[in-house]
């Protein structure tokens, strides 16, 4: 099998789960608007909850798994461990918008404020940032040996600062509130909303699955044409 011809079941492979994860939102929509009970100190508003958790916790996975996957970089020097970063740091910044997009406008009718510098809003920012500079950083050089080692240090220190921003509500003075489902005792929220929350949560996960794989096949063909120039 050619690169090509691997690089095209991987898109395809890649396409068939973003589009059955496609799906799999519009029936959270569904669930959340329909289904859903509405909250009953924030209203209708909370419903973005269902949107704006999901798409941080894959933002969060995401740019954990680059910097793993730098980190596994540089011990092993896989270039397919590069290609992966690189195609995950591409879906988290997408998702870390969407996080960033709706936060301001849930928070807008609860907290009467767009935007408000807390520690975990300033720290998401700047991960965000951060992140969209190792994309500019990628794309700036073209040696693939230099780009994949530079871009593996500052996807590490990316990943270093996730866990700041989880613990930011418990070291920082935030509008935040402390976690409803990662909590030392069961979570708070009723069945119904936990419901919604983990199917948005695991259709979320499947997005991003289906993206990274379908980024990290596009990768492989860029580099099996590259490969096809030099070799013409």
């Amino acid at each position: 099998m050619t690169s090509s011809d691997a690089a095209s079941r991987i898109i395809a492979r890649g396409l068939r789960t973003s589009v059955t994860a496609l799906v799999g939102l519009a029936g959270v929509y569904v669930l959340a608007i329909r289904f859903t009970p509405i909250e009953a100190r924030q209203g209708v508003a909370q419903k973005i909850f269902y949107l704006h958790v999901p798409s941080a916790w894959c933002a969060l996975l995401a740019f954990s798994l680059v910097g793993i996957g730098s980190a596994l970089y540089l011990w092993l020097q896989d270039p397919r461990l590069d290609r992966f970063a690189a195609a995950s740091a591409e879906v988290g910044v997408a998702f870390a918008a969407v996080m960033l997009t709706t936060g301001p406008i849930w928070a807008k009718p609860i907290w009467g404020t767009w935007w408000t510098w807390d520690a975990r809003l300033t720290l998401t920012l700047f991960l965000f940032f951060l992140f969209v500079g190792y994309l500019a950083l990628r794309a700036s050089l073209h040696d693939p040996a230099e780009r994949a080692r530079l871009s593996a240090v500052v996807g590490i220190l990316g990943m270093l600062l996730v866990p700041f921003i989880h613990l930011s509500v418990y070291l920082f003075r935030t509008l935040h509130p402390q976690p409803i489902v990662l909590k030392p005792s069961a979570p708070s929220l009723p069945p119904e909303m936990l419901r919604t929350l983990l199917v948005s949560t695991a259709v979320f996960t499947l997005l991003y699955v289906g993206l990274v794989t379908m980024r990290y096949g596009l990768a492989v063909a860029e580099e099996a044409r590259e490969e096809a120039g030099d070799a013409a």
